[in-house]
């Protein structure tokens, strides 16, 4: 009928499925010395070790490879007490994820790491800062913070940045082509959380304009911005 406008088709937000198996980690420089730790075990410099890197660098992925190989268990810092504590480390091993400062209970963790210590329990810790750096009240705690051997992840190298946007677009079952992939890794900033955030904005786009992901959607995304990443949602 003339005039008529079809429907907008709605952005659902979906869940979708990220792997985090050990084959379908992407390795590169700067994240290499991670995966040595991991594979490495139990042959560890220390029982209790930091994953220390920004948001979105591989750490809950190599954490959970780990914890597949180790039969570790997953806590939040954040949800660590007291009295969760003998329960944390009842496998043995236990990852405690995204430890920050002023979002814990230092006494807890205090005991948790003594526990460890006499339970000969092995602990990954990962964290967004350097153990050094982070503002804890308790001495005993820092002191034993600061001694923990830290394996730092560094931003990706070229290869590997590719290589991320076509993993996040496969997860999300996003069909780009090498187009796509050059453009965005060279326009938004070489990051793990940038990567995700575009992909995510795409994908978002896409399923809002029912289009395909093509260089030209790309490139209408990141005008919108001004020509840089999107924005964090």
């Amino acid at each position: 009928m003339a005039g008529h406008t079809p429907p907008r088709q709605l952005a659902l937000a979906l869940p979708h499925a990220e792997s985090l198996s050990r084959d379908n980690f992407l390795e590169g420089p700067g994240n290499a010395a991670g995966l040595a730790l991991v594979d490495a075990w139990p042959e560890w410099p220390a029982r209790a070790m930091f994953l220390v890197g920004p948001d979105g660098s591989g750490k809950s992925h190599l954490a959970a490879i780990w914890a597949e190989q180790a039969g570790a268990r997953s806590l939040s810092a954040q949800a660590l007490d007291a009295a969760a504590v003998p329960g944390a480390l009842a496998t043995g091993a236990l990852v405690l994820e995204d430890l920050k400062a002023g979002e814990i209970d230092e006494r807890a963790l205090f005991h948790l790491l003594n526990l460890a210590r006499q339970d000969e329990a092995y602990v990954l810790i990962t964290t967004r800062e350097a153990p050094a750096s982070l503002p804890i009240a308790l001495n005993d705690l820092r002191s034993r913070l600061r001694a923990i051997p830290a394996i730092e992840l560094l931003p990706p190298d070229d290869q590997l940045f590719r290589a991320l946007i076509v993993k996040l677009c496969a997860d999300r079952q996003l069909a780009v082509d090498e187009t796509v992939v050059s453009y965005l890794a060279t326009r938004i900033e070489r990051s793990y959380a940038a990567a995700r955030q575009a992909v995510a904005q795409l994908d978002a786009e896409s399923l809002r304009l029912g289009r395909p992901v093509t260089r030209a959607l790309a490139g209408e995304l990141l005008r919108k911005h001004d020509g840089s990443a999107p924005p964090a949602s």
